[in-house]
């Protein structure tokens, strides 16, 4: 009997990239790959790479050269690279990196198995192009496999906002939206596999126009899902938090009460030089607006800090805004150059300016992500169990505030959506009981 071909995926990165190592996995599954969770015994390696990072494409070449001992062992052994580096630098990987044998961008990774076709007898495939074709139709009937209890779907992809620091626009290219039917049909059969909560994703998720009412229209339609329990999005901008998704927030039960909405900055001077196109009120007000409609709802941002020309009175707005908003989680960075973008060509930040700063904003922001997680307890959530604890008879799951719980609970499997008491709150987990 054939031994059946591995394929080994490191991912990088977004949820939309671990998306898309999904759908390259079911790719090359119809090509007779399975998955290894290790690349030594693998007959093809593929790094889905991210760009946003800092020194995102040196620690890809890093990664490579970890595998130059497997390619001299195995001259049989196809390597890939995927995702964003590849799309900006795909020429480049080819030159420094003559071990790998095929690139290709994140909007052509339903070529895969045509580009892998490509390589025999020392040839090599490159693919950064943007195709007309849709990805996600060439890719459809994904296998029946049965799934976890949650899932990411994504909806839309690239981004028109061209941020000063952002290389998105360049990578992953203009705002893209999958039609609502075939978002539509893909959720149905996550459902029909097992999945209980779908993440909707995006570059710019709720810039989504594959439905006449946009995202919202889209949520609706998805809430009445039969067997689909909770329904998430990321990652969004305050200028596309239009009226009907606002309103979504309070009357649609299965939209959970999260929100990730980056804004990078709480100083004016800042935004404009970002080229965010809102100010600090601004924002505030689309929070204050969220928050008339879901009242309990617990806010996540993005941050970046030291970004060029920031002075420390900038710096202190950003602290104010945060000091208002009052984040129940966040992602807070030094900026760092990327080529081609226009923040890259500006006079920076000193690198122990940055830190000093990242510092104080990771304080605040470590201390009202703690103040929220205590107040809750003695409430009474629901969590989607996912997997079982580290102890017998212990189960994990996540809150509707995305908050990890773990509950002793025998009995319990994973996919079981129960309602739980929080009885305490530890470093970066919750524990409760179930009612």
């Amino acid at each position: 009997m054939t031994r059946p071909k591995k394929l080994f995926i490191k991912t990088y990165g977004c949820q939309m990239n671990v998306y898309d190592s999904e759908r390259m996995a079911e790719a090359m599954g119809g090509q007779g790959y399975v998955e290894t969770d290790t690349p030594d015994d693998a007959d093809m390696i593929l790094l889905n790479t991210c760009h946003i990072r800092e020194k995102a494409a040196e620690k890809v070449y890093s990664e490579l050269g970890r595998y130059r001992g497997l390619k001299e062992d195995r001259p049989d052994l196809k390597i890939g690279v995927a995702g964003c580096v590849a799309q900006a630098e795909g020429q480049e990987i080819m030159r420094r990196q003559p071990l790998v044998d095929l690139v290709v961008g994140p909007q052509s990774y339903h070529r895969l198995p045509d580009l892998l076709a490509r390589t025999g007898n020392g040839a090599r495939a490159l693919d950064t192009d943007f195709p007309e074709e849709d990805k996600f139709e060439a890719l459809k009937g994904r296998g029946k496999a049965k799934r976890g209890p949650t899932a990411f779907l994504t909806v839309q992809e690239g981004c028109d906002k061209f941020c000063a620091f952002c290389v998105v626009p360049y990578t992953r290219g203009a705002e893209v939206s999958r039609p609502a039917a075939r978002v539509l049909d893909e959720a149905r059969d996550l459902v029909e596999r097992g999945v209980r909560e779908i993440t909707l994703l995006g570059q710019n998720v709720n810039a989504y126009h594959g439905h006449d009412k946009g995202l919202a229209g889209l949520i609706r339609e998805l809430a009445r899902v039969d067997g689909l329990e909770r329904i998430r999005f990321t990652t969004s901008h305050p200028n596309d938090m239009d009226d009907e998704l606002i309103a979504a927030h309070g009357d649609c039960d299965k939209l959970m009460p999260y929100l990730h909405l980056p804004v990078q900055a709480g100083s004016d001077r800042i935004l404009k030089r970002m080229n965010r196109h809102h100010t600090a009120e601004s924002y505030l007000r689309v929070i204050e607006r969220l928050r008339d409609a879901r009242p309990d709802l617990h806010l996540s941002g993005d941050f970046i800090v030291g970004f060029p020309e920031e002075t420390e009175e900038d710096f202190r707005d950003t602290m104010a805004l945060v000091e208002e908003v009052k984040y129940g989680s966040a992602f807070s960075f030094k900026y760092s150059e990327r080529p081609g973008t226009p923040a890259a060509e500006r006079a920076q930040v000193s690198e122990a300016d940055k830190d000093d700063r990242l510092q104080r904003l990771q304080a605040l922001l470590g201390r009202q992500q703690r103040e929220l997680q205590d107040a809750m307890v003695g409430r009474e959530v629901g969590v989607l169990f996912e997997k079982v604890g580290r102890h017998p008879g212990q189960m994990v799951g996540k809150s509707d505030y995305l908050h990890a719980v773990h509950v002793d609970g025998y009995g319990l499997a994973p996919g079981d959506l129960r309602r739980v008491r929080i009885t305490s709150s530890g470093p970066n987990s919750l524990r409760g009981t179930l009612v």
